[in-house]
């Protein structure tokens, strides 16, 4: 709830009305894509963005949903019925229990694994009742045969999808995580010193060229050698680096074999750092 003094500020007020919400953005975003014609039948997206609005409207536009499922949400106790190892039913106390506090429940036989892009995985998948959401397609995978370290919690509409499809389909999404990890780590893109909307947009787009061009870096120079990357991004900028770093030393080395005084070099070279200084 906003400050009823902070409504009443003009310059406050003009932010507030230009205010969207993560979900908002979302929705707006699904109609944009149907607006421009892009096809498109099943929407992926990260736990942040699940809530009630957005399913609404992927299933008021006949749009199939995916996505990653905090582990403290809750579940329907009276919507499924686990079993276990011996076929035995669990008895599950009260009418909701979270996510988090069902695995340790799930016996370790209940997993099958299932390989995606040469990876393996060892899933449980059941049919159960989210609140608000109605009936999903639930899947919990570990990423080994021994079920230890973390797990990813993956759920979607369609309940009569398996669980290799709903992690082929949710793979897909995981460049965006790595896109996101890449930028902020070696590319600065959330380190902007900027105020106005157009100028954080110019800085976004010169990341996302240079992220552009680090990733074709980062390929095999030719589609018969493989398709995945031969390096990693922060790899290729540590290369990057280098090169420059090699370029600058051997321009001024040349520079000064040519007779050109060192002070005038360097201030060549640091015109902009010594600019910078002044300002401040």
């Amino acid at each position: 709830e906003v400050d009823p003094l902070l409504v009443e500020n003009p310059d406050f007020q003009k932010l507030h009305h230009q205010f969207r919400t993560k979900i908002d953005l979302g929705i707006e975003l699904l109609e944009a894509a149907i607006q421009h014609n892009i096809p498109f039948g099943v929407l992926l997206f990260d736990s942040w963005y699940l809530a009630e609005e957005l399913v609404s409207m992927a299933r008021y536009r006949k749009k199939d949903w995916l996505s990653l499922l905090k582990k403290n949400r809750n579940l329907e106790t009276n919507s499924f019925t686990l079993k276990d190892a011996t076929g035995k039913p669990i008895p599950l106390e009260g009418p909701h229990i979270a996510v988090e506090d069902l695995v340790p429940h799930i016996p370790s036989t209940a997993y099958r694994a299932v390989t995606v892009r040469d990876k393996t995985y060892w899933p449980f998948t059941l049919a159960v009742r989210l609140p608000g959401l109605g009936k999903v397609r639930l899947v919990v995978s570990f990423k080994n045969a021994e079920l230890t370290g973390t797990y990813a919690v993956l759920v979607s509409n369609r309940v009569d999808w398996s669980a290799q499809r709903i992690l082929t389909l949710y793979v897909q999404r995981w460049p965006i995580e790595t896109f996101y990890q890449d930028s902020k780590g070696h590319l600065g893109l959330d380190t902007y010193r900027m105020r106005n909307a157009e100028a954080i947009g110019k800085h976004w787009c010169l990341v996302f060229v240079a992220y552009s061009f680090l990733h074709l870096d980062c390929l095999p120079p030719s589609p018969t050698k493989g398709s995945f990357p031969l390096k990693t991004i922060g790899e290729a900028c540590r290369q990057q680096a280098q090169a420059l770093m090699q370029a600058l030393i051997l321009y001024v080395h040349e520079r000064l074999q040519l007779g050109q005084k060192a002070e005038d070099l360097f201030a060549y070279v640091f015109a902009k750092q010594q600019t910078a200084m002044a300002r401040c």
